[in-house]
């Protein structure tokens, strides 16, 4: 079944790469279906080891959540309760991303706006202090780095913030990069470490010898492949092309906007969480404001009641936004699984998974890409990817003992 692509009106793009899409090949090392930000980092990361690869992609690469996202590493800022068991994923994945980023930049020859300013989580009005805090303390008790702050404080570091701001944290090593920048860069990389990409070609179906997944059929022919590695984002659920496993990931719609800092407007250098919306200031002027979080399967369509509740989030906290400009609105799908983290290991003989990241597929593209490639190139697991396995949602792994 064909599913519908996010929407987008103005939406920023990365920087013009000269690059076309590849012809498919009739064998490789390893197919990846999905060329969103998860699929090129594994199969950039195959293709700097030597292997052929070659990435398949229904539309263009990045058009389902990963042009969609801030690009933000917060592994912090992100935490909440139940979340303990991912943590040191993400951690770990936080700690990747600068070789990644160096790797990454020299390979391509592209920036990719790695800001390390930090991320301010606030409060406005007592109750959300009460429950800082209290997130606060479930960031202390997981070792994770964050600096209380007092509202003065806060305002210190950005003065254009309202003087309702009563509290904040202030965490440290949660960085953010561009997405566009990013995605540019990893479709030029892969091509210079030898590997395909293949855009506007709908996979159908896989093939199997025995019990073995062996490639992939597709609207542009057959590929033949050692591996195949499902990395189709909010797509991976669907179940067309594997029957006989269901993957519980499902599309978590959101609403983003851009809007254009200006003197007159002010401007934020760190990004900034409320309640209700985070704001990511980027290096060309824009401030990227999201995310509305919505059930709505494959629904595409920006709605007014999404803008009005991001735009009206936004000046709770930044009355400067009144002054911007709206640069860009859109929508893309998250790829959720039903415990909001992701799903990666082996789950045929042949068949690699990678999907389900839910809102941190630019925190773990580093630590997932590492854990796809360990399985491939060395049949090895490594220890902080094991507890993700496919296996934890079958009813026996339930269970309590």
């Amino acid at each position: 079944m064909h599913a519908t692509r996010a929407q987008t009106i103005g939406r920023r793009s990365g920087p013009a790469t000269s690059e076309g899409t590849d012809r498919l090949p009739e064998r490789a090392d390893v197919a990846v279906i999905g060329a969103g930000l998860i699929g090129l980092s594994i199969a950039w990361r195959l293709a700097r080891a030597g292997l052929a690869v070659a990435v398949v992609e229904r539309g263009t690469a990045g058009d389902g959540a990963s042009l969609a996202a801030t690009g933000m590493l917060a592994a912090a800022a992100e935490h909440e309760p139940g979340g303990e068991g991912l943590s040191p994923l993400c951690v770990e994945s936080q700690r990747l991303w600068h070789p990644f980023r160096d790797e990454l930049e020299a390979e391509s020859g592209l920036a990719i706006d790695y800001r390390r300013e930090g991320t301010l989580v606030i409060a406005l009005g007592r109750d959300e202090v009460e429950r800082l805090r209290f997130r606060h303390e479930l960031q202390r008790r997981d070792g994770l780095a964050a600096e209380w702050l007092s509202g003065p404080a806060v305002r210190a570091r950005e003065p254009g913030l309202r003087p309702t701001v009563t509290a904040g944290l202030f965490c440290p090593d949660d960085h953010q990069v561009d997405p566009a920048r990013v995605m540019a860069a990893l479709r030029r990389a892969l091509r210079a470490a030898g590997g395909r990409l293949v855009e506007e070609t709908t996979v159908t179906a896989l093939t199997r010898e025995g019990g073995r997944i062996t490639g992939i059929e597709t609207s542009a022919g057959a590929l033949r492949a050692g591996t195949t590695v499902l990395a189709s984002g909010a797509w991976a659920g669907e179940g067309g092309l594997i029957p006989d496993l269901a993957l519980p990931v499902r599309p978590l719609k959101g609403q983003s906007m851009a809007l254009q800092m200006t003197p007159r407007s002010g401007h934020l250098s760190h990004v900034v969480w409320t309640e209700q919306v985070h704001m990511a200031p980027k290096a060309d002027g824009t401030l990227i404001v999201g995310a509305t979080v919505e059930e709505t399967g494959f629904d595409p369509h920006l709605t007014a009641g999404g803008l009005y509740a991001l735009l009206e989030g936004a000046r709770r906290a930044l009355p400067g936004v009144e002054e911007m400009r709206v640069a860009g609105v859109w929508s893309g799908f998250r790829p959720t699984s039903d415990d909001d983290a992701p799903i990666l290991g082996e789950a045929r003989p042949g068949l690699v998974l990678a999907a389900g990241h839910h809102r941190n597929g630019y925190l773990l593209a580093p630590v997932t890409a590492e854990a796809v490639a360990a399985l491939i190139l060395r049949g090895e697991t490594l220890p902080v990817a094991a507890p993700f396995g496919l296996a934890r949602f079958t009813p026996s792994s339930r269970e309590t003992p």
